[in-house]
């Protein structure tokens, strides 16, 4: 007998940082015109697996790719006409401590020291077996990955944990990244692979680890030598013929091929309508494929991995009102999953946070902005004109302090201001130094560029007698190499995407060239952190604690090991891929 449960879940707690006016009440209906399971069985059947999995992101590509490895029959099942999700657009760092990449190339890691700094970064947000489960089995996911697809990584030596001081901290980094993949691996399903956030210059190849020295090609000579030789990959590249693949695009296409080599179907432009239950276990997936609702059976169980929910602006008012506008994350990501799981009764955690990190809403997209708010010459300010935060601290720790100070001191938006010798010296987003930038950032009101800093802040709304002494603050304390105001280079960390020709402090330099520039800042992010509560199995939970049989969930469709924090670049991808591992093996049996 089929049955389904529809329960309506209790949203979560608001935290402090559900800070922006214009709080929605919790509670908003589910959305209506879903599948009711009841009927599902009426639908077309679109055949039988033992595995299904929702999503073709790292999380469930690498779940598929270890059900095949596992003997398992299995199907991917992908809302958008594109495969690879959020993964394929981002720079693909992946934080998996003692993985086989980084103790080859010498890193001092050992599973006590990654347990011990987890548990400082993540604290007691997240159960210790989840946190134990991810280090003991993120190692194995990247053997298994490499041993099952042509992928293959490469250590990003000196991209620092996020907070290399608490114990168990590396410095010198745990992250690894894809290594260049020739795309012809996929022959004509490379043309279906999701297009990259950034494009990589033409002619060039580029990894992850190349951009902060990249950004420096003008004034540093490694910076110049390491343009020259992304170009000089790129050369070679053409000469043999390759479709050069790096960053998502590397990683979501060397786990496709993979899946093309196991046998394993991707079914595209197939959204995931509602989960299937018979006799209290979820037992397959309504679907929409080719335009006509259909029921994919699973024998062993589900595995969601769809991504976040990003692009619900009912879901974002819902949980954290914030809007859609600001995200990078792959459009599809309406979180289809876990509103199918929270109709099961599944619990949810997280869903008042997410990957945060400032953005400058450029027109036609948002701008991640990592290396432009750290290098030396730039402050942020809040819409009072004063320094709020560490403008190098990680990424999710200033848009954090964002929504903590905004209720006292508005910090949304904020403004990132530079001066000319900055402009003279980096690369800003795609923009090299010295050209200026495009009329649309202007005219959209992202930018803004004034002789004077009192013209600025008249510009950006802010007093201009207080950016004044904003500014001349920082400025003395530049010049001595010091900010104890906010610590601004006392981290490792911080002296990532600087400049070291700049001393004593490679963080700080002082404003003193006109023009200036202003840079609208907002709290953007790469996708929702919230998502359906799982085990140390991946196994879904209701609220009780108990499991729901049959549903797993990987990625960001499920409440991060990373609780409200980041231990370090990769710490979205990491997590993902390992627990699409554990997933799959559970249900195998082998795990």
């Amino acid at each position: 007998m089929t049955t389904s449960t529809h329960s309506a879940a209790t949203p979560a707690t608001p935290s402090r940082r559900r800070v922006l006016t214009g709080a929605a009440g919790a509670g908003l209906a589910v959305a209506a015109g879903v599948q009711q399971g009841a009927h599902a069985a009426d639908l077309p059947p679109l055949g039988t697996y033992d595995v299904v999995v929702i999503g073709s992101g790292a999380a469930g590509m690498t779940a598929a790719l270890t059900a095949a490895g596992q003997g398992l029959s299995c199907v991917v099942v992908e809302k958008a006409p594109t495969f690879g999700g959020s993964t394929a657009r981002s720079g693909a760092g992946i934080w998996i401590p003692n993985n086989p990449v980084i103790l080859a190339a010498g890193v001092p890691d050992t599973p006590a020291r990654a347990a011990a700094y987890l548990a400082a970064v993540v604290g007691p947000d997240v159960p210790a077996d989840r946190q134990r489960a991810f280090l003991a089995h993120g190692p194995a996911t990247i053997s298994y990955v490499m041993a099952h697809s042509p992928l293959r990584f490469r250590w990003m030596e000196g991209y620092s944990d996020y907070y290399p001081e608490l114990p168990g901290g590396l410095p010198n980094g745990r992250s690894i990244e894809p290594d260049q993949l020739d795309g012809r691996v996929l022959g004509p399903e490379l043309a279906r692979l999701n297009p990259p956030y950034m494009d990589v210059p033409a002619g060039m190849v580029v990894f992850s680890a190349d951009y902060k020295w990249i950004a420096l090609a003008a004034v540093n000579a490694k910076g110049a030598a390491v343009a020259a030789q992304c170009l000089a990959r790129g050369t070679a590249a053409a000469l043999r013929g390759e479709k050069p693949l790096t960053m998502g695009q590397a990683l979501a296409a060397g786990l496709r091929a993979g899946l093309r080599s196991a046998g394993v179907p991707v079914w595209l432009n197939t959204p995931l309508t509602d989960l299937h239950v018979e006799n209290g276990r979820v037992t397959g997936a309504v679907v929409t494929r080719d335009g006509t609702p259909g029921l994919v059976r699973a024998r062993r169980g589900v595995i969601v991995g769809s991504g976040g929910f990003e692009h619900n602006a009912a879901m974002r008012d819902r949980f954290q009102p914030i809007g859609t506008d600001w995200t990078v994350g792959a459009k599809e990501n309406t979180g289809d999953g876990i509103r199918a799981g929270e109709r099961l009764g599944a619990a949810l955690d997280l869903m008042d946070d997410a990957w945060w990190g400032p953005a400058i809403p450029l027109p036609g997209e948002p701008y991640f902005c990592l290396a432009e708010r750290t290098l030396p010459g730039g402050l942020l300010v809040n819409r009072s004109g004063r320094r709020f935060v560490n403008e190098a601290a990680p990424y999710s720790d200033v848009v954090h302090t964002m929504y903590d100070v905004h209720g006292t001191e508005p910090a949304i938006p904020s403004w990132l201001i530079v001066d000319q010798n900055y402009r003279n010296r980096y690369l800003f987003k795609d923009v090299l130094p010295v050209l200026p930038f495009p009329d649309a950032w202007y005219d959209s009101g992202a930018a803004h560029q004034a002789w004077t800093l009192d013209a600025l802040a008249t510009s950006i709304g802010v007093p201009p007698a207080a950016l004044r002494t904003t500014v001349d603050r920082f400025n003395s304390q530049a010049r001595q190499g010091d900010d104890p105001d906010f610590h601004r280079g006392d981290s490792a960390y911080d002296h990532y995407y600087t400049d070291p020709s700049v001393h004593p402090n490679s963080c700080l330099a002082p404003l003193r060239l006109p023009p200036y520039y202003a840079f609208r800042v907002v709290p953007g992010d790469l996708g929702t952190k919230g998502g359906m509560r799982t085990d140390a199995r991946a196994r879904v939970l209701r609220d009780d604690g108990s499991v729901i049989p049959g549903l797993y969930a990987a990625g960001n469709a499920s409440a991060a090991v990373m609780g409200h924090s980041y231990a370090g670049a990769g710490s979205t991808i990491g997590p993902a891929m390992t627990f699409g591992y554990v997933a799959a093996k559970d249900i195998a049996g082998t795990l």
